[in-house]
């Protein structure tokens, strides 16, 4: 990848009055200028083929909108949030009942079809879109006041709906915004401007085999690098955000290949890893790649499934939780334990429970108060022991399916796949719903959830609300 940018403005009339675009052509290595007509699936492959048949360079379009960053504190600066384990850190009270209608709405927009949720900063809102009628992807920064647009960055991208387009979640400072789109294109941008700053291919550049359903693996910025599992050429790389200069990258050599999990960062016998599930045709594994240098610490195949979905949940100090779905190998859950021996990390599985007992298919655990809270293939909430026992169910009467759900202000917010969102006590004493409402229209209410000053962002396939659930 090329060190310098040469970036071309090109003033241009874009959109609604008032709002001004800005062309500009990179001549980095870095998309796509020319798409090819084939699409994904149209030649009776998965939906996913021909990823990467796009040219190696892009035209991104930077459009300014009327929008205005909202004055307010609050923020959900990645994917599960600031801490990567879904569990709100503000302080705001939030309501504990509803009116029959739900909780107010402050504003909605219409997205493309997908389940990408949002991160928020310093009163924005950042989400990773596809927009149908342009065929492009479209980061775009929103007003958490009223949801209008502040500014898109978009570049042309040809995809073909296949359980939506969209489905990752941005990560953003104060200075970058990082986002990776249905087809592995890695986007850096100013958080504030939109600027450009540079864009990886991965296909193109890292030999990436999108996993079936496009993308879903969301980027994580650590200490001003953007950290990518490629699982391509290279298992895993940093990459500076400021420059685009890949800091240091991990090899490949079990050949490892992109699953729709996330990475997560963990810190461990004084040393601070990085942990991803990979895939491969005998199934991968799970490693733990140092954030100083790439080198790998610690590898196992203690868990290894083809389709991995969920994060990796740190538990403790010494423990990661893993959980799957669609009944692979009869794999539902694990827990891994860490222990150093001279500084050498082993690892070992504690428990490896089937997918009777607990499991989840799309959205990732939550480790909150000694305990881990999950919806299982069989669509019920449950509450689990660190030894996997189950403690409680919403039982057969009170079903979810794949929605999101997080918690804030120690309450447990789980959405249906309909789009009734149930406000739950997190605890270990037992299912007590204290509030339901249905809040979206209910179209695979999938994308993850963001809370920021009180305020609750969900979407569904095709809208995205936000919700005033602070304490009135």
């Amino acid at each position: 990848m090329k060190n310098a940018i040469i970036a071309y403005l090109i003033p241009m009339a874009f959109g609604v009055a008032g709002a001004v675009s800005v062309i500009y052509l990179w001549t980095s290595a870095d998309a796509a200028v020319n798409l090819q007509e084939r699409l994904p699936g149209a030649d009776g492959k998965p939906a996913n083929a021909g990823a990467g048949d796009e040219a190696l360079k892009i035209a991104g379009t930077l459009t300014k909108g009327a929008g205005v960053p909202a004055d307010l504190p609050g923020a959900w600066p990645r994917f599960r949030g600031a801490n990567c384990d879904a569990i709100s850190t503000e302080t705001v009270s939030l309501s504990r009942t509803w009116p029959a209608e739900g909780p107010r709405v402050l504003w909605s927009v219409e997205v493309g079809e997908g389940y990408a949720g949002v991160a928020v900063l310093e009163g924005r809102v950042y989400l990773i879109d596809y927009d149908q009628a342009g065929q492009s992807d479209v980061v775009r920064c929103l007003s958490l006041n009223d949801g209008k647009e502040i500014w898109r960055y978009s570049y042309p991208i040809k995809i073909k709906r296949f359980h939506g387009m969209s489905r990752t979640v941005p990560a953003v400072t104060d200075k970058y915004v990082v986002t990776m789109g249905p087809k592995g294109h890695v986007t850096c941008l100013d958080s504030k401007t939109g600027e450009f700053k540079w864009m990886l291919n991965l296909v193109k550049e890292f030999g990436t085999v999108i996993p079936q359903w496009y993308t879903a693996q969301c980027p994580l910025i650590d200490d001003g690098k953007a950290i990518l599992a490629p699982a391509g050429s290279v298992l895993m790389m940093a990459v500076d955000c400021e420059s685009g200069q890949t800091v240091w990258q991990t090899p490949n050599p079990d050949k490892w290949v992109m699953t729709h999990s996330s990475v997560v960062p963990m810190e461990f016998a004084g040393s601070r890893f990085y942990i991803y599930c990979g895939g491969s045709t005998d199934a991968g594994g799970v490693v733990g790649v140092s954030a100083k240098d790439g080198q790998v610490l610690w590898k196992t195949d203690a868990w290894k499934v083809r389709t991995n979905v969920p994060m990796p949940v740190i538990v403790g100090p010494d423990r990661v939780f893993l959980s799957a779905g669609y009944g692979q190998y009869d794999l539902g859950c694990t827990m891994l334990r860490l222990t150093d021996a001279g500084g050498k990390i082993s690892v070992a599985s504690e428990f490896l429970h089937p997918t009777a007992v607990f499991s989840t298919m799309q959205q990732t655990p939550i480790f909150y108060n000694g305990h881990i809270y999950g919806v299982r293939m069989d669509k019920q909430l449950a509450c689990l022991d660190l030894e996997g026992k189950v403690v409680w169910t919403s039982t057969s009467a009170n079903t979810f399916g794949s929605g999101p759900y997080a918690i804030a202000d120690g309450l447990l917010y789980v959405m249906d796949d309909e789009g009734v969102l149930t406000l739950v006590e997190a605890n270990a004493s037992g299912y007590n719903p204290l509030a339901k409402a249905k809040v979206l229209d209910g179209i695979e209410s999938w994308g993850p959830m963001a809370f920021a000053s009180g305020r609750l962002i969900v979407r569904d396939l095709n809208r995205m609300v936000c919700l005033d659930v602070a304490q009135q």
